[in-house]
């Protein structure tokens, strides 16, 4: 009975431990993740190793993911087999990572929604980014509900059917609260919304985002590129308060589009600047 206490005593330590070592942000529910397309130029298995590199613990796949190591070009999607998703799980979760959701993913295939949303669950991830085609939200809703695997709708800029708020607000403010928004803040504004004002218009369906930051818009270029965050015009602060205002719970997945060979500096910039920016929001 004696060496029992010791033991439950020392978990309970190590438990303490931990909670003790979260940040002020992920205490309040806020978890950053890599989207892996961040590390696109590279494999999924060096994209996991600069994942841990910067001290982020989950990562959302985007479907066609190079693998690497013993699986060479093979990609990452619903078609890979059991064998390749428990070791893939394994690794990550050597690294400390776990693998929270996978995309953006599209078809016009009942049947590859389906696989996608079984693959989700037998990867235990807890949400799909997806741009569905509008005729199939009766069975994306359905397959949500069957695998309850959140549905987090990306906006893509045009010719995209959700490249405004409002247009993704039309189709999901009636259907289950499983289904709602994958926040990409940077091509809001890239498409001339506020992203502040986006984000109140979906509030309660902000499922996760894809958080970045952009420089300002200049003639000589076609599209805004991605920045260190808080170096932009994004207003990364003023996005956090409002997520703090809509009690937000979820994923803000870092989606770094510029400097691809060596964008870990950049990204761990980046994280710096979250931390501090999450602190001073959270403590009001």
């Amino acid at each position: 009975m004696k060496n029992l206490l010791i033991l439950c005593m020392l978990m309970l330590c190590a438990c303490t431990g931990t909670a003790d070592k979260k940040t002020i942000s992920e205490k309040a529910g806020w978890d950053l993740a890599i989207q892996s397309y961040t590390f696109h130029k590279f494999s999924l298995l060096e994209a996991l190793d600069k994942t841990q590199e910067l001290g982020i613990k989950y990562i959302e796949v985007y479907p066609g993911h190079r693998l690497g190591g013993e699986w060479g070009d093979q990609v990452f999607g619903f078609d890979i087999d059991k064998n390749t998703q428990d070791k893939l799980r394994d690794i990550a979760a050597e690294k400390g990572i776990k693998i929270v959701g996978t995309g953006v993913f599209t078809s016009d295939n009942d049947d590859d929604w389906e696989k996608l949303f079984a693959f989700a669950r037998d990867m235990d991830m807890e949400y799909v980014t997806c741009e569905p085609p509008l005729h199939m939200w009766d069975e994306v809703e359905r397959l949500a509900g069957k695998y309850d695997i959140k549905v987090s709708v990306h906006n893509h800029p045009k010719p995209s059917s959700y490249w405004a708020p409002d247009s993704l607000l039309a189709v999901v403010a009636s259907r289950s609260e499983l289904c709602g928004s994958c926040a990409d803040v940077g091509h809001w504004k890239r498409m001339g919304f506020d992203n502040i004002e986006s984000l109140k218009k979906l509030e309660g369906r902000v499922i996760s985002l894809h958080f970045k930051d952009i420089e300002a818009a200049r003639p000589d270029v076609a599209e805004q590129s991605d920045v260190i965050w808080g170096t932009g015009v994004l207003n990364v602060k003023g996005m956090l308060e409002e997520l703090r205002r809509q009690n937000f719970k979820g994923y803000l997945a870092i989606e770094y589009e510029n400097n691809w060979g060596n964008s870990v500096p950049d990204i761990r910039q980046c994280i710096e600047y979250y931390n501090e920016a999450a602190a001073e929001v959270l403590s009001k």
